[in-house]
């Protein structure tokens, strides 16, 4: 197999005897019953639903792992670090393991927000260099799949509209968790009135671009769902809007 790891990503290692209850109350995914060997997407929001920081979950034994954007890893750490108190809980880089992708390892978890993705996994660094990581971003906005402050925002998008519930990134049947209110309340009167795209650039709308992507040909834009007809929008997308009850 060639070099798969993907050098713009971290890995925060979370142990304690604390930990999965810790998590469970924070944020979108259900870390009581993750399997090792079975990642989850899943994201940390305000207290209004919308995105702070969206992450990879993986179990590895009693700890958590946090496969996440490396740029962000040290805030991420920090807000998580605000929620502790006084729990025994050591939240850390872990600099022995990388993330490593594939779109040829049939023998390692596929990515859990869509099969077409590839494949996922954690293992110690190998030699791979920019040039990995951009065929990554490549694959990935092809799909229309974003992730990332740079395309969701910090404090800017409601997590249901970065297309969270069709990328399965939040567990509906899980308890409380912060922003769990609104995102809950959208999902169930099928309220998501806007989405984040990845439009082609001759499809652009400068009024609604969130980030410009020249060298891609693409366009990541927050619209609301009535100006989304006749964009070229990926399948799993186009099915989830147009199956979308119909206000009036």
């Amino acid at each position: 197999m060639s070099e798969t790891t993907l050098i713009d990503r971290a890995v925060l290692r979370l142990s304690g005897e604390e930990v999965r209850p810790f998590l469970q109350g924070l944020i979108t995914q259900d870390v009581l019953t993750l399997k090792d060997g079975e990642p989850r997407w899943g994201g940390l929001l305000t207290a209004q639903g919308k995105a702070l920081f969206d992450f990879l979950l993986w179990a590895d034994g009693a700890d958590m792992l946090i496969d996440c954007e490396g740029a962000q890893a040290e805030a991420l750490a920090r807000r998580l670090s605000l929620y502790r108190l006084r729990r025994k809980i050591d939240i850390g880089r872990d600099e022995a393991l990388a993330v490593q992708w594939s779109l040829a390892a049939a023998d390692k978890p596929l990515e859990p927000r869509l099969p077409q993705l590839g494949h996922r996994w954690l293992a110690p660094a190998d030699g791979a260099g920019p040039d990995h990581a951009a065929l990554w971003r490549a694959h990935r906005l092809s799909l229309g799949v974003t992730e990332g402050v740079a395309e969701l925002g910090s404090d800017q998008t409601l997590w249901l509209e970065a297309n969270a519930g069709e990328l399965n990134g939040v567990d509906f049947k899980k308890g409380c968790y912060v922003g769990q209110e609104n995102t809950a309340r959208m999902h169930y009167r099928s309220k998501v009135n806007r989405r984040l795209v990845v439009v082609p650039m001759e499809q652009a709308d400068a009024k609604r671009q969130r980030l410009a992507l020249p060298d891609l040909g693409l366009s990541i834009e927050h619209r609301r769902v009535e100006d989304l007809a006749g964009l070229d929008l990926p399948d799993w997308l186009a099915a989830a809007i147009s199956a979308a009850p119909v206000e009036g």
